[in-house]
């Protein structure tokens, strides 16, 4: 397939991205862990001790930058739907996290009482239809949101890319009826062209749970 003129744009910008070449010279998987390296170091996410799940890891970017900045105390969980290289000290499970199978055998490896932190760098695959790609975001979003509810611990902390567009308003709304404290953050390395920010929402509301309960998953027995 011959490539478009936008793709031979993108191809060209990543590869004279100032911060392709520094993961490159540094080691990062992705050019996406300095966007965590810095919201980290604003806000102090990650610590030795934690229990972390990265959400859409694939290649890891994240779980490397939560691995590296916790040491070797505290376990890092990576997930995606697709295979990841393997990380020193991070776990991998493969699948899809909305999946009720996925899920259980997650929380099953957890401690009881949860997570200590979400990380969800999750992106659609991009159609190029506006209504699609927007509608395909927001449900990633809903997915992460409600994954994170169920798996946090009660002053655990969720931190999510979203785009800004038609369905940014009301998923803020939904991320205050989940947590204390939401707010917005724009790292260095997301372009400026970009629409995408990070929420990052602290310690969950009494109520979140019941609100955002997870979907039990269907005995094949009973009707749909």
């Amino acid at each position: 397939m011959k490539p478009t003129r936008s793709s031979k744009t993108w191809m060209r910008e990543h590869v004279n991205d100032p911060f392709v070449k520094k993961a490159r010279l540094e080691g990062y998987r992705s050019r996406a862990s300095y966007k965590l390296l810095e919201i980290d170091t604003r806000d102090h996410l990650l610590a030795p001790g934690l229990d972390v799940v990265d959400l859409g890891a694939t290649p890891g970017g994240w779980s490397q930058v939560a691995r590296q900045r916790m040491g070797k105390r505290g376990r890092v969980w990576a997930l995606d739907l697709l295979p990841m290289q393997p990380l020193e000290g991070v776990q991998f499970l493969q699948g899809d996290f909305n999946n009720p199978k996925t899920q259980s055998l997650l929380h099953s490896a957890l401690p009881l009482a949860g997570a200590d932190l979400v990380l969800s760098d999750l992106a659609p695959n991009i159609s190029g239809v506006t209504l699609r790609d927007q509608a395909q975001a927001a449900e990633l979003w809903d997915g992460a949101l409600n994954f994170a509810v169920n798996t946090l611990k009660p002053d655990g902390k969720f931190l999510v890319k979203v785009f800004h567009g038609a369905d940014f308003e009301v998923f803020v709304q939904r991320m205050r009826t989940a947590f204390v404290v939401v707010g917005t953050r724009k790292p260095l390395a997301s372009r400026d062209r970009s629409s995408e920010v990070y929420l990052l929402g602290k310690g969950l509301k009494p109520d979140a749970k019941r609100v955002w309960a997870l979907p039990q998953e269907q005995d094949p027995a009973e009707p749909g």
